[in-house]
C-alpha cells in the first residue's frame, strides 16, 4: 500500500516546542525502548550510472532505491529494502537477508542465488548483474518515533508516524556498516532535525492541527541523495 509522506526540517526551539507538542498527544513507539529513540542505519545501493542519484537530483518520479537497514548496529533483523516514490507516496517492499549475504554484500560481493528466495531478492540480485548495482552510500541517523494509538493499539484505519530524525550522517566505509563506531560525517547544521510525516489514507485534522508551526518549511528532502551529492565527483563512488 502505497503511504503519504511529508518532510519538514526545523531546528532550535521550534523543533523542540514541536516535539513536546506531539509527544503530549502521540505516543512514543515501542521499539525506542528506554532510550527514547532507536538508530537506524541503511546501506544503499545504485548502478554502474549512478541512475539512483540521477533521479533523485532531476526530481524523476516514480523512482525506487535498494537498501539493507538494521537498527541499533544489530545483525538479529536484517531488512533488504525496496522503496518506491511517486507523487508524494512511497510504497516499500521488504524481505529478511541473513547476516552472511549482508557481508558478502557490505564487501562488494554477489550473494548466491537459492531456490527459495523471495521475488524482491531475486529482482535485487538480477540488478546487481545486470546494472552492475553496488553498494553506493550509508546513511545513519536517530529516530525518535511517534505513533498514534488508541487503547493501546495503532489506529490502522490511518497509521499515523510522526518522526524525528536527528544526527543525520553519513559514511562510504561498506565494511564498517555494523560497527557501532563507524567514521562518519553530519550532512545538515548543528541541530537542524528532519520531521517526517507518515500516514495511509487521511490525516486527521486533530493530527494536522497539532503540527501547524511557522518554522517549519517543507522539503523534498532525500537523506540517500544529500549523503551522496556531499562525496559525488560524478564518477562511481568505489
Amino acid at each position: 500500500m502505497y503511504r503519504h509522506e511529508y518532510k519538514y526540517l526545523a531546528s532550535g526551539p521550534a523543533l523542540s516546542a514541536l516535539e513536546r507538542r506531539v509527544a503530549s498527544v502521540l505516543s512514543l513507539d515501542f521499539h525506542a525502548s528506554a532510550k527514547g529513540f532507536y538508530h537506524i542505519r541503511s546501506l544503499y545501493f545504485d548502478d554502474i550510472h549512478n541512475t539512483c542519484y540521477r533521479e533523485n537530483e532531476d526530481g524523476t518520479q516514480p523512482r525506487e532505491k535498494f537498501r539493507v537497514r538494521v537498527y541499533d548496529c544489530e545483525s538479529s533483523v536484517i531488512q533488504l529494502e525496496l522503496k518506491r516514490k511517486e507523487g508524494g507516496k512511497t510504497l516499500k517492499q521488504s524481505c529478511p537477508l541473513s547476516l552472511d549475504r549482508l557481508k558478502i554484500l557490505m564487501a562488494g560481493g554477489i550473494p548466491a542465488l537459492e531456490a527459495n528466495d523471495s521475488p524482491l531478492f531475486r529482482r535485487f540480485w538480477t540488478a546487481m548483474h545486470t546494472a552492475a548495482l553496488r553498494p553506493a552510500v550509508i546513511v545513519a541517523y536517530d529516530r525518535v518515533p511517534y505513533v498514534w494509538m488508541q487503547c493501546g493499539q495503532v489506529v490502522s484505519a490511518c497509521n499515523v508516524r510522526v518522526t524525528f530524525d536527528r544526527n543525520i550522517r553519513s559514511s562510504f566505509d561498506f565494511r564498517g556498516f555494523l560497527n557501532p563506531g563507524l567514521a562518519s560525517r553530519p550532512v545538515l547544521a548543528t541541530g537542524t532535525s528532519l520531521m517526517e510525516v507518515k500516514f495511509d489514507a487521511f490525516l486527521p485534522d486533530f493530527i494536522y492541527e497539532l503540527l501547524q508551526c511557522g518554522a517549519l518549511a517543507e522539503t523534498t528532502f532525500s537523506k540517500y541523495y544529500l549523503c551522496r551529492k556531499l562525496n559525488m565527483s560524478g564518477q562511481r563512488i568505489a
